[in-house]
């Protein structure tokens, strides 16, 4: 058997480093250039990943504001739509029920009450008042003597729709009510005290010498004006609403814009029936005239702010004109037409109003709410009412606005029964 042959191999090792070039080695470290390369790249991560950040915080941040402005949107809808949707609700018990539209106008283009008022013929684009008995109530009845447009003594009587037991018909201290009767005319008051068969009435409107007859109405009732705010020196813009006697309160802030658009209806009032027959309603809308011998007024005897006795007939004719093309769709009330009269009661009253009002029969109500910070608002145009500090569209919050209508169904009974 052969063995093979094994060669020998010599493998060379590195000498030993000697001790003192391991230390210079370690102390050299990283250069200049290195140090720089890697500065470089840490920053731009850096720099990378606070953008991102910073981004997703802008991003976070305009949402939040996007959802408070539809939060605000939401709860100033909601307030205007539920005061809106009642307006004109009358009494319901008693002996002259039927909403307020067959008596006087329960929508302006104004602020009434006792702060502030707006003189007679105003009409404010941004404001509206709206008047209406509430559905639930009891405590409406009829006065038992005359009463004068000031702070006093109501009587009244014990009606039929009273409470049974009760001998103040349900009103009590504190409650806001209104008395009104078939001129035209209304005029609001707190109740102060209560006694049996009496009420202490605070006027909350101006003082007039307006005198309401025994059997006029009276009834819990409530005002509610909603206007904008603006004070660019304060910074505030706002919804606000005044309850007609003395609370007035922002609903929403951050509120720029605000328009109320009024729709009427087309054909001017008709008599249903004989004014002298004893109960109505007399006619479609608007008060019923007094009888030809009769002046109630500061017009002429058979006569009111929404009927005239033709000279030819002798019969009542209506007083306001016809509008529109002659169709019986709702025609938009114009700032002039709002008033130019016929007034309500008579053009001598204080508290007089167009008998134009009598006609709304929809509200078209735009609102216009923006971001509350100026870091989300861009320069002013048109997405921004007011401009912000803000130069990046990314956290832009633009202003929100909607556009809604209100028909009231207390305002429509008299396209109902045509």
């Amino acid at each position: 058997m052969r063995v093979p042959f094994a060669r020998a191999v010599t493998v060379a090792c590195p000498a030993p480093m000697p001790n003192s070039a391991v230390s210079d080695a370690a102390d050299a470290g990283f250069s200049l250039v290195e140090l720089l390369v890697a500065m470089g790249i840490t920053l731009s991560i850096l720099g990378v990943a606070f953008t991102v950040v910073s981004g997703w915080q802008l991003a976070f941040g305009a949402e939040n504001e996007r959802a408070d402005q539809q939060q605000r949107l939401r709860v100033a809808v909601n307030a205007i739509s539920r005061d809106l949707a009642l307006a004109g609700a009358g009494a319901h018990l008693g002996n002259s029920p039927g909403p307020l539209g067959l008596f006087v106008a329960s929508v302006f283009p104004f602020r009434q009450g006792a702060l502030t008022p707006d003189p007679p013929g105003t009409v404010r684009a941004d404001t509206l008042t709206v008047l209406y008995v509430p559905p639930q109530t009891a405590a409406q009845t009829t006065l038992q003597q005359p009463l004068v447009a000031r702070s006093g003594t109501a009587f009244v009587n014990l009606d039929a729709g009273c409470p049974s037991a009760d001998s103040t018909c349900g009103f009590a201290a504190g409650m806001d009510v209104m008395v009104y009767d078939d001129t035209g005319a209304y005029d609001t008051f707190r109740v102060a005290s209560v006694q049996p068969g009496a009420l202490d009435l605070q006027h909350d409107m101006p003082d007039t010498p307006q005198s309401y007859a025994a059997g006029a109405q009276i009834a819990e009732a409530v005002s509610h004006t909603y206007s904008l705010k603006t004070d660019p020196l304060t910074d505030t813009f706002q919804l606000t609403h005044y309850d007609g006697v003395s609370s007035e309160a922002a609903v929403v802030d951050h509120a720029v814009g605000l328009t109320f658009e009024y729709f009427g209806d087309p054909l001017p009032p008709i008599l249903l029936r004989p004014v002298t027959d004893p109960t109505g309603p007399w006619t479609t809308y608007g008060p019923r005239p007094p009888r030809r011998n009769v002046r109630s007024t500061a017009y002429a005897a058979g006569e009111n702010c929404v009927f005239r006795i033709d000279p030819t007939t002798g019969l009542h004719m209506p007083r306001l004109a016809q509008l529109g093309n002659g169709s019986a769709s709702l025609v938009k009330l114009t700032e002039a037409q709002l008033n130019d009269g016929p007034w309500c009661p008579d053009e001598t009253n204080q508290h007089r109003y167009d008998a134009d009002l009598l006609r709304i029969r929809r509200v078209s109500v735009t609102l216009r709410i923006e971001a509350s910070l100026t870091a989300f608002r861009g320069p002013a145009g048109i997405l921004f009412t007011r401009g912000g500090s803000s130069r990046s569209a990314r956290q832009w919050v633009a202003d929100q606005e909607i556009r809604f209508d209100i028909s009231p169904k207390n305002l429509s009974v008299s396209r109902a029964r045509l």
